[in-house]
């Protein structure tokens, strides 16, 4: 599979990303033992490509444009020499389970290109706006040699930052006429952002141009610069690939959209928001142009590394939480308590806090006596 994934043959190479990432999603265990190897083979060489790839995540609330943009954004950047992978995240039902997985029928042009994938998954009740393999799936694009990845989410709303902790830049999409001030500031989201989109522009000018006024200020207000991110991110390669990418090889991905030598500079809030219209195609080529300017000073500056070496650690503790919720609920000694234990949690016998304490006190039990 490792050949076929970096097959020249870019129909080879999509089908095989694809079928690695199904793979990789897939909660069958014989499957999940498949990806394990996978991802070690993958990992062992992910120093060949990690330094050259970058991570954009886009987030904006439901009906902002994310899909019609990502298609004319995409393009841009394939003009520009980059090939694209799109991973479109799509909510589940909390009904059903499932989801309607359309993504590609709204991107029709760059779902057909040879320099793009799209890959559209499920959230599967994964909260923050993506899926639970979404670093893993990044990771093999990156195997596959695409350049730019682009995380689409579901667009939840306020709580849809966990895109942010796994990509090097989150981008933020709004609507003219969204709100005042003090809405722009309670907006949990804004503070995460790097760059703001305000999609639609064409539509009212006026109000793109309020928009983009308040948010500047709103920005200014949260003291949000380029060296003030009080986060950490998650990302699908090791600190180690992170250290070891330098500044000539980051700038690999930014030369091919357009960027030269730049001024070391601290970006000033009114140079991250843009007006756009993503049916037109008015103000992208500017964003381009800034978001290759934000990459530029992020890699002068030494950010890179440490959001890098932070998305590591953060993708650490991620999976030692999912591992640990697998073996709580595996373990035969609470599989055997746990049916009671939610009988009497329903018929309100018992309190939540004090059954799960019992739980994880057995559990505990259970693997010190049986190591």
């Amino acid at each position: 599979m490792l050949e076929a994934l970096q097959s020249a043959d870019p129909v080879v190479s999509r089908r095989a990303l694809s079928k690695a990432i199904t793979l990789m999603e897939s909660t069958r265990a014989d499957h999940a033992l498949q990806a394990q190897d996978l991802l070690e083979q993958i990992t062992a060489r992910a120093h060949l490509t990690s330094s050259k790839t970058l991570r954009i995540g886009i987030s904006g609330t439901p009906g902002v444009g994310k899909s019609t943009f990502i298609e004319r954004f995409g393009l841009s950047l394939i003009e520009q020499g980059a090939r694209v992978a799109v991973l479109a995240v799509d909510p589940s039902s909390s009904l059903s389970g499932g989801a309607i997985l359309g993504d590609k029928t709204r991107m029709e042009k760059l779902s057909v290109h040879p320099q793009a994938f799209i890959r559209p998954s499920p959230s599967a009740g994964n909260l923050g706006g993506v899926c639970a393999k979404t670093r893993e799936s990044m990771l093999l694009c990156e195997f596959a040699g695409y350049e730019v990845i682009l995380v689409e989410t579901v667009g939840v709303g306020q709580s849809e930052v966990a895109v942010a902790n796994m990509t090097d830049v989150f981008m933020l999409m709004q609507l003219p006429n969204a709100g005042d001030d003090l809405q722009a500031i309670k907006k949990g989201v804004m503070e995460f952002a790097d760059l703001v989109v305000i999609n639609k522009a064409d539509l009212d000018a006026n109000a793109a141009m309020q928009a983009q006024s308040m948010i500047v200020s709103s920005l200014r207000i949260l003291a949000h610069s380029p060296s003030s991110h009080q986060y950490t991110r998650s990302s699908p390669l090791d600190a180690s690939f992170a250290q070891d990418a330098d500044a000539s090889a980051l700038e690999s991905v930014v030369r091919p959209f357009g960027v030269g030598e730049s001024s070391a500079m601290m970006i000033e809030p009114s140079q991250r928001v843009f007006k756009i219209s993503a049916l037109s195609g008015q103000g992208i080529e500017e964003l381009l142009l800034g978001l290759n300017t934000w990459v530029h000073e992020q890699q002068r500056s030494d950010n890179w590394h440490a959001k890098r070496s932070e998305q590591s650690l953060a993708w650490f503790w991620e999976r030692v939480e999912s591992g640990l919720r697998e073996s709580f609920s595996a373990n035969a000694a609470i599989q055997e308590v746990l049916p009671e234990t939610l009988r009497k949690l329903r018929e309100g016998q018992a309190h939540p806090s004090l059954a799960a304490r019992a739980l994880l006190q057995l559990l505990t039990k259970q693997i010190k006596e049986n190591p």
